[in-house]
């Protein structure tokens, strides 16, 4: 099974999150930072990979918050795994999404976020996953 991450990076009450470019899938929906984990890498170090490469930063601390299986229309089903960056060195840089964007928490469900990221923000706002 594909294994996915993503992270929630928070700054003064709000969360990081990136739209995809016209030319993803899913493009121009939101999502927290992340990617697929490589052959041989474990989702925490996938994590620190994926946040290098997309958002110039290097992870210090990290903690897993939550993971549960989603399976999108006609693929198969993945695992994503999201982690809560604590810790992390540099200046967070766009890299790759057609825009970044650091929103309050109370205002992500006004965002369209690809439908994978959807019941974690469900549990984001019950406090289920935590702060």
């Amino acid at each position: 099974m594909v294994q996915v991450v993503a992270a929630v990076l928070e700054r003064d009450g709000n969360i990081l999150i990136g739209q995809r470019t016209p030319r993803q899938s899913h493009p121009l929906k939101w999502e927290f930072p992340g990617g697929k984990v490589e052959p041989g890498e474990t989702p925490e170090q996938a994590t620190v990979r994926e946040l290098e490469e997309e958002l110039a930063i290097r992870v210090r601390d990290l903690s897993e918050i939550t993971r549960y299986q989603f399976r999108y229309p006609g693929r198969n089903p993945i695992e994503l795994f999201f982690f809560k960056v604590s810790a992390w060195d540099g200046e967070v840089t766009n890299v790759i999404f057609h825009e970044l964007k650091w929103a309050p928490k109370t205002e992500l469900s006004s965002y369209d976020f690809v439908e994978g990221d959807r019941e974690f923000l469900g549990g984001l706002y019950t406090g289920s996953y935590g702060d």
